[in-house]
């Protein structure tokens, strides 16, 4: 768990309330007669540190956005901007425009320059004032960029992707000897980030899907068997679906990634709901995007710019489903379709996801001034702490389906353990 230092720290700091870099957070804190002694992964602890690898005043730092949007995405910027002039007078701030191929010129987006001015008030919009995109980084071209621009740290704000990007760049950079600082700052609004409690976003997430489902319930409920479906994001994780559902209280039918499902038979997905109308009168199902792609099993699979396999477009084909069950059964059906997930991660921050972002970002300058590199800020037991990126990039957390947060979710609407 040791993340990497550039080198000696010799510069002291400007900033107080340090933190040792002794101290360490473990990944296990229950303990108990089935869960013996061993604490598992020991973690750095993030925060200020007394001395520092780079000398405050010639720092040049560099910030850049990608992937797909987040509410908190200017929040970081801003507390980024604010915490390196503000808190270390940190000589010059660059965003680099349009993710990762703002790094290569041949792109030809300009970065601009960061400053308090610039970022008084992006925390109240949406989006990032950086712009984004998917897609791979060309490791070469931007190493010989952020040398030629003397950039000393990097912070990259993304997803999985984003951060095995951010690998290849610190250790292109440390084959060729260039010092630089490259610290990871987790957006995901599907919150399936390893090592991160929470993920920026997420709550925001929640709020807005749970006002989505509210108007889908109101529909359902105002016809005759009225079935509402609405999709959330969730591409191989199901926090979204599984919040919004604990949140909403109205929700009868949640589908997740990470529990399969049958549509068919005495037992599957399309006769509960019948079944459900026919009792109620009604129903409303929240699908998570990844829920049920082995339910196209003939389909080829595709990948988008960023490598992710392109999935299947569950909320269509489940509404369709129903429609033909309800026909089959020679039942009226009233069906509504809801798809926020653009609406939803366009949002600006809600209050606790601001306070997340500005903590994240913060603890991301004070491990890249004392010079951590290939390092991601992760959270553990509300504790921030310092992960290696290698470990972040290793894969994704998911929901735990023996755990309390699902069985809340089974608890809330109702459903079986299992369909089919």
């Amino acid at each position: 768990m040791t993340v990497t230092t550039l080198g000696p720290c010799r510069f002291r700091s400007p900033r107080s309330g340090f933190v040792s870099e002794e101290e360490r957070v473990p990944a296990n804190i229950i303990r108990g007669p089935d869960r013996g002694d061993d604490p598992g992964p020991l973690f750095e602890l993030a925060g200020p540190r007394e001395m520092l690898f780079f000398d405050p005043p010639r720092v040049r730092a560099g910030i850049i956005t990608c992937g797909g949007l987040c509410p908190g995405l200017n929040n970081v910027i801003r507390s980024l901007v604010r915490e390196l002039h503000g808190g270390y007078e940190v000589r010059e701030v660059i965003g680099f425009r349009m993710g990762y191929g703002g790094l290569d010129p041949r792109n030809h987006h300009e970065p601009v320059v960061l400053h308090h001015a610039s970022v008084d008030d992006i925390h109240q919009q949406g989006g990032t004032i950086l712009g984004t995109s998917r897609g791979p980084v060309d490791v070469t071209a931007a190493v010989d960029n952020l040398i030629r621009r003397k950039i000393d740290m990097l912070f990259c704000i993304g997803g999985d992707g984003t951060q095995r990007g951010a690998f290849a760049l610190y250790e292109a950079c440390k084959a060729r000897g260039h010092a630089l600082a490259v610290v990871g700052v987790p957006k995901t609004i599907d919150n399936d980030v390893l090592y991160v409690d929470r993920t920026f976003g997420y709550l925001t997430a929640l709020e807005e899907a749970r006002h989505v489902i509210d108007a889908a319930h109101n529909e359902a409920r105002s016809v005759e068997n009225g079935v509402a479906v609405v999709k959330v994001m969730g591409r191989h994780a199901g926090f979204i679906a599984a919040g919004a559902t604990i949140a909403s209280q109205d929700v009868n039918f949640t589908l997740v990634p990470e529990v399969p499902f049958r549509l068919d038979g005495e037992h599957g997905f399309l006769a509960a709901v019948i079944e459900r109308v026919r009792e109620r009168g009604h129903a409303v199902v929240v699908v998570a995007e990844g829920a049920g792609q082995d339910l196209f099993p003939d389909e080829p699979k595709a990948t988008d710019a960023s490598g992710n396999v392109k999935l299947k477009d569950i909320g269509p084909f489940l509404a369709k489903a129903i429609g033909e069950a309800f026909a089959a059964a020679k039942l009226p059906l009233t069906l509504r379709y809801f798809d926020p997930g653009y609406q939803i991660r366009s949002r600006p921050a809600n209050c606790e996801d601001a306070v997340l972002c500005d903590m994240f970002a913060r603890q991301a300058v004070h491990a890249a001034m004392a010079g951590k590199t290939g390092m991601v800020v992760g959270q553990l037991h509300g504790t921030f702490i310092h992960v290696p990126t290698s470990l972040i990039a290793s894969g994704a957390k998911q929901l735990d389906t023996d755990g309390l947060f699902w069985h809340s979710v089974l608890a809330a609407n109702q459903q079986p353990d299992r369909f089919g």
